[in-house]
């Protein structure tokens, strides 16, 4: 998985809310500044929560551990309806996000994973140090390992900055 990479930053709205979902007017207004996301490209969303590791109480919203800490999550995430907009407007090869999931902490559902999953559009989660990235200009790299029958893996990705 090698591609442009775009990083749209949404740290204001998620350092002002943790349940904060990532709305289609984060990246409208993004495109206005930089312009229409490229074709092929691989979109980083960058919320600020990278810098909250490794204290699982500020990254997870909680530090309870197992089913019990699954109530209390939050974190950032992608809206399912910004995931559905991407996927009917934008042709893009990936998404990576620097929080725990694609999805927000307290989904239920894991709509955001089913919408791009179901157009095999990996998610990419825990990327560290986007804010080391410029919005646009850098090559993505993401590296995963292939786990036969696994439906996720461990990925190591880096980018070359221009």
């Amino acid at each position: 998985l090698i591609g442009r990479g775009v990083v749209i930053d949404a740290t204001a709205s998620a350092s002002a809310n943790a349940d904060y979902q990532i709305q289609v007017s984060d990246l409208e207004a993004w495109e206005m500044k930089n312009g229409r996301i490229p074709d092929n490209s691989i979109i980083l969303f960058r919320t600020g929560w990278d810098a909250r590791w490794p204290d699982r109480k500020t990254y997870l919203g909680t530090s309870k551990v197992g089913e019990e800490a699954v109530a209390e999550l939050h974190f950032p995430g992608l809206d399912p309806r910004t995931a559905q907009w991407i996927i009917a407007n934008r042709r893009i090869d990936a998404i990576g996000i620097d929080t725990a999931s694609i999805d927000f902490g307290q989904s239920k559902k894991f709509e955001t994973h089913q919408i791009l999953f179901a157009q095999n559009i990996p998610a990419f989660e825990n990327v560290a140090n986007l804010g080391q990235l410029p919005a646009t200009g850098a090559v993505v790299i993401a590296l995963p390992m292939k786990i036969q029958g696994g439906s996720g893996g461990p990925l190591r990705i880096v980018a070359v900055t221009p």
